[in-house]
């Protein structure tokens, strides 16, 4: 009687070139890591109020989409809506938003960014954007094209 070969041992099926679904995970978590290091590290620069990340998000949320309730700024945000009218309330103590009765419904507020919210995002984005554009001018011209594409892929994977 023949014995069939004993099968391959795990550290032999695994000697050769990782499978693609092992390479795009390693890929995946090096981009993981390295990009929150980055947006930490841009996080950091900020304006002068010293906001918290979610106060800066509502700040910015009222300069791209315009004035809205505080419960659509908590859906955005995916957080409960007494946390966003916390936010909201310390914004406005600070001068950086507005809130005003909601035109149809008199249980609502609209919330609005002021002059000086408009400004303290002006500023922030100006700041994050200095220290990027210090660290991007030291880098040799290739390595400048090869960002240039990855802000492309990179753009095409969380806007899909």
């Amino acid at each position: 009687m023949t014995v069939a070969p004993a099968p391959a041992s795990p550290a032999v099926a695994q000697s050769g070139p990782p499978a693609a679904g092992a390479a795009d995970l390693a890929l995946a978590a090096e981009l993981r890591v390295t990009l929150g290091r980055a947006t930490r590290r841009l996080k950091a620069e900020r304006g002068d109020a010293g906001l918290s990340d979610p106060q800066f998000n509502v700040l910015a949320i009222l300069l791209r989409e315009g004035p809205t309730s505080p419960g659509r700024l908590a859906e955005h945000e995916r957080i409960a809506a007494p946390a966003m009218t916390r936010t909201v309330g310390c914004l406005a103590d600070r001068g950086l938003v507005s809130k005003q009765e909601h035109p149809t419904d008199g249980r609502q507020v609209v919330v609005s960014l002021t002059p000086e919210g408009e400004a303290e995002v002006a500023e922030t984005r100006r700041r994050r954007d200095a220290w990027l554009s210090a660290r991007l001018a030291g880098l040799e011209a290739d390595e400048r094209a090869v960002l240039v594409q990855a802000a492309e892929i990179l753009r095409r994977i969380t806007t899909s």
